[in-house]
Formats: C-alpha cells, structure tokens, sequence
C-alpha cells in the first residue's frame, strides 16, 4: 500500500509543477512582447517624417521600379549627412531635416538666396551641384530690394534632375518654393500645389500634393519618367505651373517656370537647380485648333445669350488617335466663378459641330465686370478630362476675344459669330 500511496503523491504534484512553468512562460513572453513594442516604438520616432513623396510614372517603355530603393532617386539621408559637413555656407544645399512635421521649413532668415541674374545665366551657371558652392558676390540680399520689386517677385523653386542610366530613367524631385506671394487676402497665405509637364509632346503630366497655408511649401516629392533615352532629353523642356488651390472657385496661377534642357549635362550625377518663378505667359499656339462662337447681349432683359457653334483643327489627344471633345463654358463676374455650362461630347473628330445655345443673367448693369471663358475638353472615362484649348472673352481680353466683347456691348440684341485661336491650357 505505501508504493501506491506514494506514486499518487507523485501524480498529484504534477499538475502543480506544470502550472508553476506556464506561469514563469507567460510572465517571460509578456516581457518579450513589451520589450519588442518598445524597440519598434522607438525604431518609428528616428525614421524620417512621412512628407517625402516618389512617384513611379511608366513611358512608351516600363521598367519594374523597386519602391525599397527610392534613396536611388529621392534625397540619400546617409549621403546628405556626410556633405554638410564638406560644403560650404553659401552652397544651395537643402536641409531637409530642419523641417517641421508639416514638412515646412522653419521662418527664419533664408540661408539659401537665389540672384536675379541666374535668369540671364546658361543651365550650367544656374546648376548647382552637390561639390560646387556659389560664389557670395552673386548673391544679392533680400532687404535691399524695393518695395515695389518685392511685389513683381513671385518666389523661386527649388528642384533636381538626375538620369538613371540603367533603368533609362529621367527623375525630377521637387523639393520647395520660398517667397511665394499670398493668394488669399483675407488670410493672407496660399494653398500651393505645382503641375509640372514635358514640352513638347506633353505626354508626362504630373502634380504634387496640396500644402495648406504656407508661402514656403516643402514638397520634397520625386517623379521617375521610365522609356526616356538620354539622347532624347537635350530636346525636351520641362514646364512647372505653381497654382494655389481655391475649394470653392478655379485655382489661383501664381506664376510659371520653363527650363529647357539643351546644354545640361546630367551624365555626372544629380543636379541642384533654382529658378525664379514668373508670371504665367498665355501662349497662342496654332496647334490648339479654333473656335466658333456667337455672342448677343440683351440689354433690356440683361441676359448674354452664348452659342458654341464649330471647333476646328483640334489636336490629337494622345498617340492612341482623335480627341472627344466638348466646351465647358464658365461666366466669371468680377473674377468669380457665377454659372457654368457644358456642350455634349463629339466623338473622334478634329472638327466638332456643336450648335449649343446657353443663356446667362447678368448679375450687374452692363458687361464691364463680366468675362467668360471656354474650355475645350478631350472626354476620357479611363481619366480625368484634359483641356485641349482655352479662350477667355471680356473687357480684359486681348485680340480677337476684346475685339469680339467691344462689339456686342456696341451693338446690343445683335448676334454676333466669330473664329477665336484657342490658347494653351
């Protein structure tokens, strides 16, 4: 009886011992799971500030882009650090971890101050490399401009090329504007975005994301345009529009940047570059095509009756073969959006028969403050509509468009038709 007694002595401590193990097991892997959140906690605050933005766009050619070896194209933090050691105060370096969690450079003195003579300078003068630095008697400051000097400057912007020869890549990073005008009075500040596209085939159309009230907007974003030779690129012009973004009318232009890339040589590597912004240049291009239309203002009941008639020679949408155009027509009451029409959409045609009649009511006694504007359209359901052409009327415009709002304030209850260029738009 006492080897039995014993055993289940020994049988019933069993239990006990297992338990005292699952409880030392659980208490070591509730330890481990804490001390691994922890480590990736603190992994998470040293990484770099989610505002650093890289496009991957496909050409006439794609090529696989691994998004893990974006330091390739974007800004290399391991490279960047090592140089600020090197380069000098004046070099056009941009410190990109001095900015703040919006991804805003601080409001402080600007380090970095662009001349204007770089204007009048060749693409290689303007072209800052990592190496080079600029010289301190180019740089002009800031204070000693005039009052009215300070109004014509629209900022300047700051951006990189580089060419990836093994993936035949052409990479554009924008990295900020400085000193951009505001473009709502009230809080006087911006929302600025920039559409950036490549002349002259217009094929590659991109835009950055929308910052919200700031006049020094740090986009940091980069742009991959795969199928592009290098032999190619000395051809091409890149176009940056830097608009403001308004929610409840048309967005603000606030100037325009052309760089043409004759003469710049990208076979050494990346390249810092910075050009004033300018005031947008409205370009008539006879490759936009023409439109018909037929004005007649009604005096007594204070309408402006609109018909979009014909559009001609309108351009090809894109390689695949002809646009589906229609006309989006905007009536602007001292620059503010008040009514909009639109003409129903004609396929596969450079020569559109629209015969559409619209009738506006005239807010104000007479047209002086009254303008309208006609957007020509490609429609694509696949994407967003892109605009063929641009025509502005009013007391403002200039050419064919004056001269057509002269005489239908001249001559009230008369319809009268004419041919208009359309504009880029």
């Amino acid at each position: 009886m006492a080897p039995i007694a014993a055993s289940r002595q020994q049988f019933d401590e069993i239990p006990t011992v297992v338990g005292i193990f699952s409880a030392f097991g659980l208490v070591f892997s509730v330890s481990l799971f804490a001390w691994i959140c922890c480590q990736r906690k603190s992994s998470k605050s040293n990484k770099t500030p989610p505002y650093k933005f890289v496009h991957v766009l496909k050409g006439v050619d794609i090529y696989p882009e691994n998004l893990n070896s974006k330091k390739k194209f974007g800004a290399d933090d391991k490279s960047e650090t090592k140089n600020k050691s090197v380069m000098p105060k004046n070099s056009l370096h941009l410190d990109l971890e001095k900015r703040d969690l919006n991804g805003n450079f601080p409001k402080t003195t600007p380090k970095i101050q662009s001349s204007p003579d770089l204007e009048n300078l060749s693409p290689k003068h303007f072209a800052e490399r990592k190496k080079d630095s600029v010289s301190p008697d180019s740089l002009k400051s800031t204070t000693s401009l005039s009052s009215e000097e300070k109004q014509d400057k629209l900022g300047t912007l700051f951006f990189s090329l580089e060419y990836n020869f093994e993936k035949k890549a052409f990479v554009v990073n924008i990295k900020e504007a400085r000193g951009l005008p505001a473009m709502d009075e009230q809080s006087m500040t911006s929302d600025p975005y920039i559409k950036m596209t490549i002349l002259p085939e217009k094929k590659h159309k991109v835009k950055t994301r929308v910052l919200r009230k700031t006049l020094d907007p740090a986009f940091d974003e980069t742009f991959t345009f795969y199928g592009i030779p290098y032999s190619q690129i000395q051809d091409l012009t890149l176009h940056f529009m830097i608009l403001s973004f308004d929610r409840f009318s048309r967005d603000d232009v606030i100037g325009e940047v052309l760089i043409p890339l004759a003469g710049i040589e990208l076979s050494e590597g990346r390249m810092l570059m910075d050009r004033e912004i300018i005031k947008r240049n409205v370009r008539k291009s006879s490759g936009r095509g023409e439109l018909l239309i037929s004005l007649c203002y009604q005096s007594t009941t204070n309408t402006l009756t609109v018909v979009v008639l014909k559009a001609r020679h309108l351009p090809k949408s894109d390689v695949s073969g002809l646009s589906d155009p229609y006309v989006k027509v905007n009536l602007y009451h001292a620059k503010k959006r008040i009514s909009k029409k639109k003409t129903h959409v004609k396929k596969c045609t450079p020569n559109a028969v629209f015969n559409e009649l619209f009738v506006f009511d005239i807010p104000c006694e007479g047209l002086d403050d009254i303008s309208i504007e006609f957007l020509v359209l490609d429609s694509d359901r696949g994407s967003r509509n892109e605009v063929i052409g641009r025509l502005t009327l009013g007391s403002s415009a200039e050419g064919t468009g004056g001269e057509h709002w002269k005489e239908i304030c001249e001559y009230p209850r008369r319809q009268i038709a004419k041919w208009h260029m359309l504009c880029d738009g």
